[in-house]
């Protein structure tokens, strides 16, 4: 299996296959297994949140491995005070059961001034609580504001909405973060569930002896410093996640995939944010 290896700033590197834990803990003895399984295939980058209530799941499957493991967990922007940020901080590391998170993001845009924020992201890097931090659901503008902060330039990663059907931030976003060296972390990568039975994915599947789930990775993942993370509650769905490391798209098929879902060709705000 190839190993594709995303390097960050500070040097660490991680596989740019990851693993999602929005809305587990319905199953959690299952899901721990499935995280740990990942973490055996070289997943080794688990994303959570506050707001997903599954800091404590993630805690618990890292147990006895926590070395192997990359945690990204998040602060939510009503949080994200100066002063709230570093609460925060301290209660995800209780509820993960460690003492040091390995990227930490303000999850989307606040109240708070970008200025506080990031003021206590740096302070809880200095202070060794986390590794490093970044931002998520940012468009360019705003990225451009957080780098031009005292210690801005220290931004890690910026996590987006990214798949076949989702493509807006390769106008201008992606481009940018490549230009910035600040890899960009793909969520929903699989896009909406009915993707998968698209004739095209499912013709391209078909011509690498693959399924279209696999499809779908290897192409968020032909970009250059992108991460992607989806979630995968069973041992096998995070193997047939990780078979998508082997696979190699072609020019046909990428052609193909630009004809059934196009690449932007004019600027797409980032829904919602």
């Amino acid at each position: 299996m190839e190993n594709r290896l995303i390097t960050f700033r500070n040097g660490q590197q991680v596989c740019s296959l990851g693993q999602g834990t929005y809305q587990m803990g319905r199953r959690r003895s299952e899901e721990i297994q499935a995280l740990r399984r990942g973490i055996e295939l070289g997943l080794t980058l688990i994303d959570t949140a506050e707001m997903y209530g599954t800091e404590d799941l993630v805690g618990e499957a890292v147990r006895g491995c926590r070395h192997k493991a990359f945690i990204v967990s998040k602060v939510l922007p009503g949080n994200a005070s100066y002063e709230g940020t570093k609460r925060a901080c301290e209660r995800s590391l209780k509820r993960l059961g460690t003492d040091y998170i390995d990227l930490y993001l303000l999850h989307w845009i606040g109240r708070y001034p970008f200025a506080e924020t990031v003021r206590a992201l740096a302070e809880l890097q200095q202070e060794g609580k986390i590794r490093q931090w970044g931002m998520s659901n940012l468009d360019v503008d705003n990225m451009e504001r957080i780098l031009a902060l005292p210690h801005g330039r220290d931004c890690a990663a910026n996590q987006v909405l990214y798949n076949v059907k989702d493509r807006g931030i390769e106008y201008d976003l992606i481009p940018w973060s490549r230009q910035h060296d600040i890899p960009v972390m793909a969520y929903t990568p699989l896009g909406e569930g009915r993707l998968r039975s698209h004739k095209t994915l499912a013709d391209i599947a078909r011509r690498h002896d693959a399924t279209p789930t696999q499809v779908l990775l290897a192409w968020v993942m032909r970009a250059q410093n992108v991460i992607a993370i989806p979630k995968a509650g069973s041992i096998a769905h995070v193997e047939e996640n990780a078979r998508s490391l082997g696979i190699s798209l072609t020019e046909e098929d990428l052609c193909d995939i630009d004809r059934a879902f196009p690449a932007p060709t004019h600027k797409i705000r980032l829904a919602g944010w």
